[in-house]
Order: structure tokens, then C-alpha cells, then sequence
């Protein structure tokens, strides 16, 4: 995997969680490795598989591990954090009103993932839908908020966000015929992990944007991948009694799957992203695909403790 020259970003020094317990003093975490991450990655690209990942040290605001970070990739369900941002800064701004009521019988039907579809309410507020697509990625929810703000407005809040290599292309679909975008999202690693990495430092819109983004955020029940190694409970995860700060984001489609986030303990705290695309011929195949995302969350809990 190559990477792509770049300067040296500005240092990120995230706002931390609150806590009674006396902070412990950050031990040199530049001494940690990613060997195996790095091992178990190269057997994914030798395989045929495309790999982009990017992780940043948010003390020191430089890359810890980078590679191909600058590659344009599908990115399935982690589209939704530009729509979130773009929902989070109407409803700041007062171009929507949180409690307005969105129907899904006015949504194109989607059966691709959440739970909406099997709730008996038929109609909810674009602040719960809102909750609804961080937490369980639901599909129904995403193409309702994406119905109201629309992709021109998304696309554009990309642009003012510096996320040139990333894009919604079109809603949450069961299927993508000839005349459809081949994916719902875009993006790569290196600004996944950015735009995390400003969440949790407040510096995306505003600081209330950037503070309702991560809290959606903190519900995502999707703790499959990297987020695996934290040992936090899915369902339970945003006040951890060992004071991990922690929010996440995956995506998953056929042959893809996503992870970005950020992941802060006592020792350091970083902003990671990992994209891998591969032929998803067996679950065997599938199987070596989690492995990795798996290797690179202990690795980042052994780096943050």
C-alpha cells in the first residue's frame, strides 16, 4: 500500500469525557506498533483486496499508520455521517424543525437493514430517524432525512468540510439497476478519519453540530469490527466506566466493509478509518476481511491503554 505525500496536519487535541478519576499522564504512546494490523492488511492486498486505512494520533495531530488513506472507495452505510452533519447543522441553523414528522408511507420502501420497517408506528420525527440511522444504520430512516434535505445540500456541506474524495451518490437502495449510482457513498480513509477526529474537537459547523453529530454517533450498536476489541457493550457504550471515549460508524455491502471512528483511553487517543474491498466469494473470504478490522482494534486499545 502507498501513501500519498502530505503536510503534517494541525495538532488535534479532542475535548475527553468528563470524569471523576484522576487522569493518568499520557506514557509515550509513539513506541506502540501496528505489526500485525500492518501483516494482516498486506494478506488482504495480496489477495486482490483494496485497502485503504488511516489512523491519527489526536495529541500530536499526525498519522500513526497510513495507507493508500487518499484512495476514492465505496463506503456503503458510513455515508450517513455527512447527512447526519448536514441534519445536525438545519436543525442548529432552524432550516428544520427536530420534531417535524416524516411518514414512511411517502418514503420508497427499503428492506436493506433497520428497524423501522418493523415498528408499528408509521411515522416519526426526523430527530428520532435521526438517532435511528447512527445508531442501527437503519435504511428506511436514512432515505427519509435524505428525502428532506436533500443530496445537493449534503454534496455541498461535503465541499465546506474539505471532503473532496468523498460523496453521496444516491439513497439507500435493495437492489442498483443500469440507471442507478453503483454505490450510495464514497470516501477514504484519510478524511473518515479527519472528519471523526473534528467531531470530537467540535470543529465541524459548530460546536453544538459537532457535539449532536457524536452523540448519534455514540448509539451506533454496530460493534462487530474494529470496535470488537473494546469489549464495551453494543446496546450501552457512551459513558464506560474505564473512561474510553468512544464513537464509531461501519458500513457494510457486498464486498465492503467500513469502520471509522475515534477511540480514546488514558494513555492516547486516535481517529481511525479502515475501508476494505474484496471479492466476497465465501465466508471464508468474508471471515479474513473481519479478522483484519478485529487486529487493528486491539491494536488501537493496546496503543490508547
Amino acid at each position: 500500500m502507498g501513501t500519498e505525500p502530505r503536510r503534517d496536519a494541525e495538532s488535534l487535541r479532542g475535548a475527553r469525557r468528563s470524569s471523576n478519576r484522576r487522569p493518568l499522564k499520557r506514557a509515550n504512546a509513539g513506541r506502540r506498533t501496528f505489526t500485525s494490523t500492518l501483516k494482516a492488511l498486506e494478506e488482504l492486498a495480496a489477495s486482490g483486496a483494496k485497502v485503504s486505512v488511516r489512523i491519527t494520533d489526536l495529541d500530536r495531530g499526525t498519522a500513526v499508520l497510513a495507507g493508500d488513506d487518499f484512495v476514492t472507495l465505496p463506503v456503503a452505510g458510513l455515508g450517513v455521517v455527512p447527512l447526519l452533519i448536514e441534519v445536525a447543522a438545519e436543525f442548529e441553523s432552524g432550516v428544520l424543525d427536530p420534531l417535524e414528522i416524516i411518514d414512511r408511507a411517502h418514503i420508497p420502501p427499503v428492506r436493506d437493514g433497520g428497524v423501522w420497517q418493523h415498528l408499528k408506528a408509521p411515522a416519526l420525527p426526523l430527530c428520532d430517524l435521526a438517532v435511528l440511522t447512527a445508531s442501527t444504520g437503519d435504511a428506511l430512516a436514512t432515505n427519509a432525512l435524505l428525502s428532506r434535505v436533500g443530496l445537493p445540500a449534503v454534496r455541498a456541506r461535503l465541499e465546506d468540510l474539505g471532503m473532496t474524495r468523498s460523496a453521496l451518490l444516491d439513497r439507500m437502495r435493495d437492489e442498483r439497476g443500469p440507471d442507478d449510482a453503483p454505490h450510495f457513498a464514497l470516501g477514504s480513509a484519510g478524511e473518515l478519519a479527519e472528519v471523526f477526529a473534528a467531531l470530537v474537537n467540535s470543529q465541524v459547523v459548530s460546536p453544538s453540530v459537532s457535539a449532536q453529530v457524536a452523540e448519534w454517533l455514540s448509539l451506533n450498536h454496530d460493534l462487530s469490527l474494529v470496535a470488537s476489541a473494546t469489549g464495551l457493550d453494543p446496546f450501552a457504550h457512551d459513558d464506560d466506566e474505564y473512561g474510553l471515549l468512544f464513537i464509531n460508524k461501519t458500513g457494510r455491502d457486498a464486498g465492503i466493509r467500513v469502520e471509522a471512528g475515534v477511540l480514546a483511553g488514558p494513555r492516547a487517543g486516535v481517529s481511525y478509518a479502515l475501508i476494505v474491498c474484496f471479492d466476497d466469494l465465501s465466508i471464508m473470504h468474508r471471515l479474513r476481511a473481519h479478522e483484519a478490522f478485529r487486529t487493528l482494534g486491539t491494536e488501537l486499545m493496546e496503543y490508547v491503554f
